[in-house]
């Protein structure tokens, strides 16, 4: 990554003298930060999986703590098994109802999509991690299980080892996942993430007017909700019989399939309804002095479009 765009604490910073290109300087930046965020905890545990892993056969090779028969050894990973097994089943269940919690409150309320698709994105990863290194437990379990026959005492060694480290590192990805997922402020503090991603303010850069940036987007969702409701019609007819309101990004979506803006201002657009968005449910109400310029610079070029 380009370290132009990059201040030191890790945030996209922008070009001020190119106040309409903000989406474009921090789009991919936003989705690679989100990413990094999901794979910190991944890399971590996969360090401490390794650590556990390593220190543990070492001392179980050169200084055991315990020596346990083979009686002990299969009761050990036969309830280690069954215990994660369920635990994980659980942590499913439970994850797939607050899933479904999380799409009727954006499906009631449609300013939550980014925060709630960012929380359901990073959701998604860690489960996908959850689940290689649950699938792994077991299958040590059983090679820990059927390889009490052989003679080799060292492979035994390592294999008890690694077999528990990995149990311990995965119920502890199980804990943290399960308090990332009820956290009951949860949508605030994406809300906080996606804002210091779209509009990040360091100490350097003035803090811009937030009643003249909500007074430029409620100018433009009146322009959007207007002219995208007419081309929405022109491109569906009757097709939408939906009750729901549809939301802005989706109305200057009709706008842009219409061929009145190009794909450069629908995604400006789609960045300070995000921004707006995030504000209203729980980010700082502070906006940088570039944002509230682009704001400007974004209503007149939609304006200028739709010959309004």
């Amino acid at each position: 990554m380009n370290s132009n765009n990059v201040d030191q604490s890790g945030v996209c910073s922008i070009d001020a003298s190119s106040p309409t290109s903000v989406w474009q300087q921090c789009y991919i930046f936003n989705y690679k930060s989100s990413f990094l965020s999901t794979m910190n905890i991944i890399l971590l545990s996969i360090v401490l999986l390794l650590l556990f892993s390593l220190v543990s056969t070492i001392i179980g090779i050169k200084a055991p703590l315990l020596s346990l028969n083979e009686n002990e050894i299969l009761y050990l990973f036969s309830n280690s098994a069954q215990v994660l097994a369920s635990i994980y089943g659980l942590t499913l269940t439970g994850f797939i109802f607050f899933r479904n919690e999380l799409s009727r409150e954006e499906f009631e309320d449609d300013t939550l999509t980014d925060a709630v698709e960012s929380l359901k994105n990073r959701y998604f990863k860690i489960l996908t991690f959850l689940t290689f290194i649950s699938i792994a437990t077991l299958f040590l379990s059983n090679i820990a299980i059927s390889a009490q026959s052989s003679s080799n005492l060292i492979f035994i060694t390592i294999i008890i080892n690694v077999g528990q480290s990995f149990f311990v590192i995965n119920l502890c990805v199980i804990a943290y996942f399960i308090f990332d997922v009820i956290s009951p402020k949860r949508i605030q503090k994406e809300s906080k993430l996606i804002q210091r991603q779209v509009d990040p303010i360091d100490d350097k850069e003035q803090q811009g007017s937030l009643e003249t940036f909500l007074k430029n987007y409620n100018e433009l969702e009146n322009i959007i909700q207007k002219y995208g409701q007419a081309y929405q019609s022109e491109l569906e007819g009757n097709l939408n019989t939906s009750r729901r309101r549809i939301s802005n990004v989706r109305l200057a979506e009709f706008i842009l399939r219409a061929e009145k803006i190009d794909r450069g201002l629908f995604e400006e657009i789609k960045s300070l309804i995000t921004l707006r968005n995030t504000i209203i449910h729980g980010a700082e109400p502070i906006v940088s002095e570039t944002m509230v310029e682009s704001s400007e610079k974004i209503l007149k070029e939609l304006a200028e479009s739709l010959d309004v």
